[in-house]
């Protein structure tokens, strides 16, 4: 993992941004570590939506289906 210095990530911020590995970063202050910037996992991201149009909802999906009756006399 890359480490870096706070101040010089702070001039260098969007293109260290633009060129971040897998592993993502480490910045530092005084050489002791204060945050660690990772990339955003977009695997997933994608399937939000991809299903639109795609699907048809015929009855109430809240219902099982069967009827209830919960104020029957026993």
């Amino acid at each position: 993992m890359q480490t870096i210095e706070a101040a010089k990530f702070q001039e260098q911020c969007l293109t260290l941004l633009d060129h971040l590995g897998p592993d993502g970063l480490v910045v530092t202050k005084h050489g002791k570590p204060v945050a660690r910037v990772l990339p955003y996992d977009r695997r997933f991201e994608s399937l939000i939506g991809s299903l639109r149009h795609k699907i048809e909802i015929r009855e109430d999906i809240a219902s099982t289906g069967l009827r209830w009756e919960a104020d029957a006399e026993l």
